[in-house]
């Protein structure tokens, strides 16, 4: 990405107390939704067309085209009422993006929301996060009470005849509850077991009525493309993955943080340029581009690779959620494997037993090759549960479990294979 050094920020823009209602709009905010509802000038068709045109790639780990999953919602039934949940859940190990905007401009999410309700004329929309997130929790319900307040949001917005409510609801501590049909249960008050599909949520969502689910920082962009339309957008960044993004950038680095820059930066650049470089001037050995679930790449595999969904994929990985963990020389390919395997089997709901029980596994033999009492064939068995694992759930955890475990071992092998060896030669001694 060239000139990416002169950028200038519009999802967290360098405005002091951004957050604040009036400052936001001073700056120009909630004028985009004033426009779409008052002027006459748009249709909820013409605002999907837009946002399908400007092709925002879903920022929660999926990159589907964002307007095309609005299109989808049936027709407007009388008195069928309609929902949006907006995933803010954010709990993929790596992933630190959308909790920045709840605290730095929670009304431009706002306004997208709102921009998202009139498109697919959707009667309430629910701001679903993570439970740990208790201080972020109250800066968004502060945003929406404020927001209220102006008139903003609720019955008859801006005399416009258009009402929406919109509601911050406190997640259940778990990482399933990401998953969009986990969330929906959720915010149902049930246990979060994801749902078979079909039928998908446009038909049969919250409470079996047609619902969206869209993540935070997708419908931040929202309001920005209807903003500055959709020709602009479609020109910042990759071409086929265009667009601001928030890296969250973790690890090994001088600066870790969360940093806006366009889509389609060079893997290299972000890690040296953006984040400083290797801390304590050591050497680059792995990095996990967007997110735990995602293959993790060599130090040699990032050469001329960017982040975008087109050029990550020539190397056997993902955009996710641009969350991206820097791994040193010095890290232990086993133990940071056997944390993940962790995590997942930890985290696993337990509904699909290839899942609930491939988790249980897969942690049991990685800590038995860490702790050295592993056999060479442990490595077969766990790239077979990989296998048998992946594509064989009601949703994608068992095959986030399995990516990791594949491409750390395929991609780091010698590290294993070191371990089990040097305990096969002491068990001879």
């Amino acid at each position: 990405m060239e000139n990416w050094q002169s950028y200038q920020k519009v999802i967290l823009p360098d405005v002091p107390d951004y957050h604040k209602i009036e400052v936001y709009t001073q700056h120009g905010g909630y004028e985009t939704i004033r426009k779409i509802l008052t002027s006459g000038e748009y249709t909820p068709k013409s605002v999907i067309d837009q946002v399908k045109a400007a092709n925002i790639r879903g920022r929660g780990g999926a990159g589907f085209n964002a307007g095309l999953k609005w299109s989808f919602m049936p027709p407007k039934q009388p008195g069928v009422p309609r929902y949006l949940a907006c995933n803010g859940d954010e709990s993929e190990p790596g992933t630190i993006k959308d909790r920045r905007i709840f605290e730095y401009n929670p009304h431009l999410f706002i306004e997208g929301i709102l921009i998202a309700c009139y498109a697919m004329e959707m009667d309430a929309a629910y701001i679903y996060i993570r439970g740990e997130y208790i201080d972020w929790i109250h800066m968004m319900q502060k945003a929406v009470d404020d927001a209220y307040a102006k008139g903003m949001i609720g019955k008859n917005i801006m005399g416009s005849g258009f009402s929406t409510e919109i509601y911050v609801h406190t997640g259940a501590g778990a990482y399933i509850c990401g998953e969009e049909t986990s969330l929906m249960e959720s915010l149902e008050g049930k246990r979060a077991y994801p749902r078979s599909k079909p039928p998908f949520p446009a038909q049969a969502g919250l409470w079996g009525k047609p619902t969206t689910i869209n993540n935070i920082e997708t419908l931040a962009c929202a309001t920005l493309v209807m903003k500055h339309g959709a020709e602009w957008f479609a020109n910042i960044g990759a071409k086929t993955h265009p667009g601001p993004v928030l890296y969250g950038i973790s690890g090994h680095v001088i600066r870790p943080g969360v940093y806006e820059y366009p889509t389609g930066m060079l893997i290299s650049d972000l890690i040296y340029k953006v984040a400083g470089g290797i801390r304590n001037g050591k050497k680059l050995k792995a990095v996990v581009p967007g997110g735990s679930s995602v293959p993790v790449l060599t130090a040699e595999m990032i050469d001329g690779i960017t982040m975008d969904a087109d050029s990550l994929r020539t190397v056997g990985t993902y955009m996710g959620t641009a969350g991206m963990c820097i791994l040193d020389e010095d890290t232990d390919m086993v133990k940071f494997l056997r944390r993940i395997a962790h995590f997942y089997h930890h985290e696993s709901c337990g509904q699909c037993t290839p899942c609930r029980e491939g988790t249980g596994w897969m942690e049991k033999l990685i800590a038995r090759i860490d702790d050295g009492q592993g056999e060479m064939k442990d490595l077969d068995l766990l790239l077979d549960l990989c296998d048998n694992m992946e594509g064989r759930t009601v949703c994608a955890l068992a095959d986030a479990a399995a990516w990791p475990v594949r491409n750390t071992i395929n991609r780091f092998r010698s590290e294993f294979e070191k371990k089990i060896v040097r305990n096969s030669v002491y068990a001879t001694v």
